[in-house]
């Protein structure tokens, strides 16, 4: 290749990465896997390093990727926040290792080993003992100061603990979300019919810029704290030591941390970290491998952009190839086009995976995903399957493109695109789908919990017409129901009779069914207690709305447009014709209200309370369950193999006590 074609090649490249860098750090929407990332850097530093003539200053190799985004104010590290090298190869571990001992004229270095956390990296700044700011990496000179939004980490102290403090500090961490939270918005986004969240690291980077607070702290940001910055005095001399300090002062640390000495035993650390990483409460994706003392990380230094003394060694991520045997489109409640591709089974870490998300129209269009296409699939965020990439070189002749269609392929309607977003829309209220998703979330569990009205009923019942909306649902007749497949007398009068039933549910309940966007089972209980009815709901203003804890601007404007639609306001005021009457929630006496201002966190497996029994038990009387041990939680509800929550919670000081004391407390 000539000199003229390297130089055009590095532009382009350059170019392409810092297209993804902005994916990546300012949207929090990657359009690539870390892997495919690193390579493709990789690639633009194999040519740097063969065109030296070319000037590297404005290079994306040698800057840290800038997270700043508008809305934010900026603040200056006090010291530079850099990024670390990475590989994928035990080779390039101990060439690293090699250049460390040479650098450093000595043979069997001592490092530490621990966990990679893929979150958001985050440095949060204590004066005398007093958290005072919490900044992103940014630039790695200056980030976006993120202070209001961490202060709503309940795992983050806000004063540290003990003695030996500072008179200031950069503690460095990572904010990440746990897969279980991740799993419950992700739960209340389908359930609300809207697009779900792709991985947690790219949740959580997407809460921490958020500008709406209310949205923020109903969303649980968890946080974990393992480097060191500025800090005046030095109070330790070594990660180990400073490992110790971080638990001292009650911060949240990595589970798992390895003292080792050379290449070999650094290399054993990080594979016994592979195995083990799945029982992690945070999402890893590789190993941290650092200079065990601080003296010799400051005879090393630094390049512009990482330490000499740390290497992150990265895990790839488990993929499987199949083949794409077809592409379906599921049309939600809410109207919008979500195409899946239809696999060939394969086994996909330690699962059989036969459907994969395409996530909408515009990635499927930039991927050129074709049906007979052999595909890479791997679990993004090792949760939900999804379709990498597409094997180009395996393509068959004569595929052709995929055409989205122009048709809803439920009810005909010409879909749309609505401005400013990446989803097609079938904009019919009245499509099939969209009114067997409406009718199938109304009647569910979480929602009115209709007994007897589950997928197949809904779909029969739409197909007969006997339903439109929710209100026609107490419409039904005995004799269209009887006429239902696989329904006989009883069965008919049972769900009748659960119909019924239904009428009388918690108001909570009836706000999630209806389908408000962006109120999901925990906004709905905030709105119930706040406003005690639909009717006071309907007549809230968006300020009243905005002062209700857990609710915020975009939600409130949600729920002002849904009750503003002619449509939507005629089905409620039909349902309470049809003689709707919702419990209002019980305003608790003070002599009720034995567990008012108090938290509980409940894990492992109870003797006979279910989890949802005994949060449930709680809030009756006044109480609140979170889902992480911090210095707020008062009273850890343990049962069998409650694992490390119930550690920290020893470690807290936080009272620890079994379901007998927990029912005791509630009699």
């Amino acid at each position: 290749m000539s000199k003229a074609s390297d130089h055009e090649k590095i532009e382009q490249l350059r170019a392409e990465v810092r297209r993804h860098d902005e994916l990546y750090y300012r949207q929090a929407d990657p359009e690539i896997s870390d892997f495919d990332y690193d390579a493709l850097k990789r690639e633009l530093a194999d040519l740097e390093a063969a065109n030296p003539e070319l000037p590297l200053e404005a290079s994306p190799t040698v800057a840290v990727g800038d997270d700043r985004v508008e809305g934010f104010a900026s603040y200056r590290h006090l010291l530079p926040m850099q990024s670390l090298d990475n590989t994928y190869s035990e080779d390039e571990f101990v060439a690293f290792v090699a250049r460390v001992e040479k650098g450093l004229e000595i043979e069997g270095a001592r490092f530490t080993v621990e966990p990679k956390i893929d979150g958001v990296a985050v440095s949060v700044t204590y004066e005398k003992g007093e958290m005072v700011r919490a900044v992103t990496r940014g630039n790695g000179i200056e980030g976006d100061d993120v202070t209001a939004n961490v202060r709503f980490i309940e795992s983050l102290p806000q004063s540290l603990e003990g003695g030996n403090l500072p008179e200031v500090i950069e503690i460095r961490g990572e904010i990440f979300m746990r897969v279980e939270e991740f799993e419950r918005l992700n739960a209340e986004r389908s359930e609300a019919g809207l697009e779900l969240f792709k991985n947690p690291r790219n949740l959580a980077a997407g809460t921490v810029k958020m500008l709406d607070r209310g949205e923020v702290a109903k969303r649980k940001l968890d946080i974990v704290l393992y480097g060191l910055g500025e800090c005046q005095p030095a109070v330790v001399s070594s990660q180990a030591e400073y490992r110790k300090q971080l638990e001292a002062w009650g911060l949240p640390i990595v589970e798992k941390f390895w003292e080792v000495e050379g290449a070999a035993e650094a290399w054993a650390a990080v594979e016994e970290l592979d195995q083990i990483r799945h029982d992690f409460a945070y999402p890893t994706d590789g190993a941290v491998v650092k200079l065990d003392s601080f003296r010799q990380q400051d005879m090393l230094g630094a390049t512009s952009k990482a330490p000499r003394w740390a290497i992150a060694v990265k895990f790839a991520a488990e993929q499987a190839e199949t083949i794409l045997e077809r592409i379906t489109i599921q049309v939600g409640r809410t109207g919008t086009l979500t195409p899946v591709a239809e696999l060939v089974p394969v086994q996909l870490a330690g699962t059989t995976v036969s459907r994969a998300t395409l996530h909408n129209y515009e990635e499927m269009t930039r991927k050129d995903v074709r049906v007979g296409d052999t595909v890479i699939v791997e679990k993004a965020g090792e949760i939900i399957p999804a379709v990498v990439r597409v094997v180009r070189e395996k393509r068959p002749e004569g595929s052709e493109p995929f055409v989205f269609p122009s048709e809803c392929p439920a009810c005909g309607t010409e879909v749309s695109k609505i401005e400013g977003e990446v989803a097609v829309r079938c904009l019919n209220i009245e499509c099939p789908d969209q009114v067997r998703g409406r009718l199938e979330h109304y009647a569910s569990r979480q929602c009115l919990d209709i007994e007897g009205l589950g997928e197949a009923v809904v779909d029969q019942l739409v197909r007969i017409g006997a339903v439109s909306n929710i209100a026609d649902i107490y419409r039904l007749e005995y004799e269209q129901v009887v006429s239902l497949e696989k329904f006989a007398e009883k069965s008919a009068r049972n769900l009748l009779a659960a119909i019924e039933a239904s009428k009388a549910v918690e108001l909570w309940r009836l706000l999630h069914g209806l389908g408000i966007p962006q109120v999901g089972a925990s906004a709905a209980k905030d709105l119930a207690k706040a406003f005690g009815g639909v009717q006071e709901l309907m007549d809230a203003t968006l300020e009243q709305l905005v002062e209700v804890d857990g609710i915020g601007e975009k939600t409130a404007s949600g729920i002002k447009a849904y009750f503003e639609d002619e449509k939507n306001a005629a089905i409620v005021k039909e349902l309470f014709e049809l003689g709707m009457n919702p419990e209002a929630p019980e305003r608790l006496s003070e002599e009720d209200a034995t567990l008012a201002g108090k938290t509980f966190v409940i894990t492992g497996t109870l003797p006979t309370l279910k989890r949802n029994e005994a949060k449930a038990l709680v809030e009756s009387k006044g109480g609140k369950v979170a889902g992480s041990v911090s210095k707020k939680t008062d009273f850890l509800v343990a049962g069998e193999a409650a694992g490390s929550k119930l550690t920290k919670a020893e470690s807290l000081g936080v009272a620890v006590i079994d379901e007998a004391k927990l029912l005791e407390m509630c009699s």
